[in-house]
Formats: C-alpha cells, sequence, structure tokens
C-alpha cells in the first residue's frame, strides 16, 4: 500500500478510529493486523518473510537470555544474523552476485552456468531485516532483556507507518511504547496531521513532479548531452530528497498521531558544510545504524589511521550495497568514503588555506562556500545512484558539460520548469525558515493569519499541483 495512494486515506483514518475507540490492552492486535495488511497489499505471500523472520528473532533473542556464557550466546546471535541476512542476500544479492561471478569466470574461459534466482525483491526488506538484527544484537550486548509478548515484537517488526521505508527503530526506543498508554490528543493529533500534510506536499507536489523529467532523461541518457543531464541531475538531488524525506515525515506524523514517536531521519542535508555533517543529516537512522553495528565495532578511529580511513571506507561500501545489488551503488559508496577519508586526510592544509585568505572574516562567506562544496559533491555521487548502470552513468559524466549549449532545448516545456523550479526554491525557503526549529514550531509560535493560510497554501498545493499516479516511493526498492 501506498501512502500516496485513495487506499491509504480511506485506511489510515479507520485504523485511528479503531485505536482509540479500543481498550488500551487490545491495541496492539489492531496495530500487527492492520501492518500486515498494510504489506500484504504489495504481496501478502511475502509476509511470511517478515513471518519468519520475526519468529527466529524472537526465539534467538530467548535463548540468547537463558544461554550464561558468551559462547553460548554468541551461537544464538548467529542463528539471528545469518538466518536474516541469509533471506535477505538470496532475495536481494544472489543475482547480483551470481552474474558478476559469472561476468568474470567467463572472461577465463571458465564453464558457469547457475541460472538466476526468479523471484521479485520484498518491499522494505533491508529496513525490516536491519531493524530486527538491532534488536537480536542489543540482547546480545546486554542493553535490553528479550522479549517475551510475541505479538509486541511482531508489531515492533511490522509497525506499518515505518515498515517498508524506515526510519529504522530501535527496540530500545520503539519497544516501550507499545507499552505505554495513550489517550486521544488534538494538539498531538494536529502536529501529526501537519507533519504528514508537508510529508505528502514534498513527495506528490514536489519529487513526483521532478521524477518525469529525471526519469525521462535518466532512462535513455544517451539522447541528451550537456544541459539536460545537468538539470537532471539537479532535479534528482532534490526529488530523491523530497521523496524519501515526505515519506519519513508521513511515517514519523502518523505515527505521532497515535501516540508513537519514531526518530528524526533528515535534517536539513543539503546544507551541511561537510560530507561527515551530510552524514549526519540524511538518512539518521541508517547512518546511525552502521556506526553502532559496523563502524565501531571495527574499532571505529580508536585505531591506527590507516585502519581508521579503511573502516570508513568499508562501511560506505556496505552501505552502498544495502542501497542496491548494482555497481552502481557500489561506486556511490566507495565515493561517499573516498570524499570523508580526502576530508579528513586534508583537514589541516585546508584550514590553513582558509586562515592564509581570512575567509572566516566575511560573516557567512565560508560556511556559504562550504556548503556549496558538500552540495556539489553529493550532487556528483547522485550520478551513479539514479543511473541504470556504470556504463551510463559514465556517459552522463563525460558528456555533461563537454556538450554544454545554453541554447539546445530541454525537453521540458517552460511551464512544467517554472513549477519545478518554484517547487524547489519553495522546500529551500522553507529549510531556511526552520533553521533549527522544525517548521511546524516555527508556525506554531506566528499569529493565526499567518499560520492558516500557510496550511492552507500546502493543502491547495497538494490538491492543484499534487502528482496524483501512485508513483512509488524510490527507497521501496532497498
Amino acid at each position: 500500500m501506498l501512502f500516496n495512494s485513495l487506499h491509504f486515506l480511506l485506511f489510515f483514518p479507520l485504523v485511528v478510529g479503531f485505536y482509540f475507540c479500543l481498550p488500551y490492552r487490545h491495541r496492539w492486535v489492531l496495530l500487527l493486523a492492520a501492518s500486515y495488511y498494510f504489506y500484504m497489499c504489495w504481496k501478502a505471500e511475502y509476509l511470511l518473510l517478515i513471518v519468519v523472520s520475526t519468529l527466529i528473532d524472537y526465539g534467538a533473542a530467548i535463548g540468547m537470555e537463558s544461554r550464561e556464557s558468551r559462547a553460548g550466546k554468541r551461537l544464538f546471535l548467529l542463528l539471528s544474523l545469518l538466518s536474516n541476512l541469509g533471506i535477505l542476500f538470496a532475495f536481494k544479492y544472489f543475482n547480483f552476485v551470481n552474474s558478476s561471478l559469472r561476468l568474470v569466470l567467463t572472461r577465463f574461459d571458465i564453464f558457469y552456468d547457475v541460472p538466476a534466482f526468479k523471484a521479485l525483491l520484498p518491499v522494505g526488506i533491508s529496513f525490516y531485516t536491519f531493524q530486527t538484527l538491532s534488536y537480536s544484537i542489543d540482547v546480545y550486548r546486554g542493553q535490553r532483556s528479550a522479549e517475551r509478548n510475541l505479538g509486541m515484537f511482531a508489531l515492533y517488526v511490522a509497525f506499518f507507518p515505518q515498515l517498508v521505508a524506515g526510519p529504522i527503530e530501535r527496540s530500545t526506543r520503539l519497544l516501550p511504547q507499545f507499552y505505554r498508554r495513550c489517550d486521544f490528543d488534538v494538539e498531538r493529533v494536529g502536529d501529526g496531521l501537519k507533519q504528514m500534510g508537508w510529508g505528502f506536499f514534498k513527495k506528490v507536489v514536489i519529487a513526483d513532479r521532478l521524477a518525469a523529467y529525471v526519469n525521462q532523461v535518466y532512462n535513455h541518457p544517451t539522447d541528451y548531452a550537456g544541459l539536460p543531464l545537468i538539470l537532471a541531475t539537479y532535479f534528482f538531488a532534490f526529488q530523491i530528497y523530497c521523496d524519501f524525506s515526505g515519506y519519513s515525515d508521513i511515517a514519523i506524523g502518523a505515527s505521532r498521531v497515535m501516540g508513537f514517536e519514531l526518530m528524526e531521519n533528515f535534517r536539513r542535508p543539503y546544507f551541511a558544510k561537510s560530507i561527515a555533517e551530510f552524514w549526519q543529516r540524511w538518512h539518521i537512522s541508517l547512518s546511525t545504524w552502521f556506526r553502532d553495528y559496523l563502524y565501531i565495532p571495527l574499532g571505529g578511529n580508536r585505531v591506527a589511521k590507516w585502519r581508521w580511513y579503511a573502516n570508513l571506507a568499508a562501511v560506505f561500501l556496505i552501505s552502498g550495497l544495502w542501497h542496491g545489488a548494482n555497481w552502481t551503488f557500489v561506486v556511490w559508496g566507495g565515493l561517499h568514503g573516498f570524499y570523508l577519508v580526502v576530508s579528513l586526510w586534508t583537514a589541516s592544509l585546508r584550514q590553513r588555506v582558509s586562515d592564509r585568505l581570512a575567509l572566516d572574516r566575511i560573516p557567512g562567506l565560508l560556511a556559504g562556500f562550504r556548503v556549496l562544496v558538500t552540495f556539489h559533491l553529493v550532487l556528483f555521487s547522485w550520478i551513479f545512484f539514479r543511473a541504470n548502470s556504470l556504463g551510463e552513468a559514465f556517459y552522463i559524466v563525460r558528456t555533461a558539460l563537454t556538450g554544454f549549449n545554453l541554447q539546445q532545448p530541454l525537453g521540458l516545456g517552460r511551464d512544467q520548469l517554472a513549477l519545478s523550479v518554484l517547487s524547489i526554491g519553495c522546500l529551500l525557503a522553507v529549510n531556511l525558515l526552520q533553521r533549527d526549529r522544525v517548521m511546524r514550531s516555527w508556525l506554531s509560535a506566528r499569529p493565526i493569519w499567518i499560520r492558516w493560510p500557510a496550511y492552507q497554501l500546502v493543502l491547495v498545493g497538494i490538491l492543484l499541483l499534487g502528482v496524483f499516479a501512485d508513483v512509488d516511493f524510490i527507497y521501496f526498492q532497498f
């Protein structure tokens, strides 16, 4: 089920209505049934994968808690890791590894005829796999006790607002909320609906409008050169941000309506002043997951400098693979790892240059320059993220500037271009206004003659300018 569908607009109010009408002790049953129905609307038989993952991790956690020795606990942790990652590998990575291996062996004239695994990639498998793995690891580390209520644990794994595209929640944060009594609160419900509204605006007015041109160019890149490739790349940067952060806003807002608080997933990432800061602002639930469960266990920055750099590179390469079974994603992750290592390696040199040029004497100049550079480094990496193949990505890199001509046709009407640019400008204006405060809080402090026109403007914008075509969220494929 898509958030941006009529189905969801009927489903969500019904779930919320019944949720607050039911006695507190029975609400989890409704939420679990609603969550399973939400996922089954996509492909019912793949719900079995979620159920299997839930049962394995539920049993593994109890097994870990019943063992006193570290070795005994480790066996159950391995059961959780191998089963979950095995399912993830089979559905998401087997064909990628298989085809890559076939390509290499064929070049050496070695016969290889292992058939492809013909199965549709389950929606959100990377998200719920990482969410349930974090639970198993936390129990192993002794950071939480094993959950004994199977139904509550199943709800944690399958909670519908964030099931298929996050935020990736930790059991230490979300599970206790399912036991907390929560009554209907007009202010909280209103706040959640406002965040959902802004999420819908970002998705259907900005992301899906930009998607039409991005898909047109990136699905046939060799038909274009120069300016259309550059424009499509800029558009994709804002499309993916509005698409993914829009989903997060809807998920967080929907949860807040029912009384649950999910973690913040985006914090104005395109205003970051460095790549490191970008990853503190972009897909925060994933970057903190990799920090806590991979980077720190590898030694983090508490090792020799070369090993520190290797840890960073490894984490970003794995992060690229997490996003998709394609070499384009590996290169995208590798680029971000390279950016981060180079920034650390050249930090003292860049500081000396800045001091020599006295760039910090002009207020905002150095910060603005750093934001601009960081954004364009991220922009360049998005080429590999969006391209359908490495060959097409390198074509775009080669021809985006060499074929540049301001007079060439864009393949985009003036009205659509104006609406697209205006929507991006609206997004940036909101980001600038909110700074350290979320826009809802900023508006709440304004007089009613400012608040209500702003709310109505968002609603009218959705109704008049929204693209209502049940367009999938980009991160559903991960």
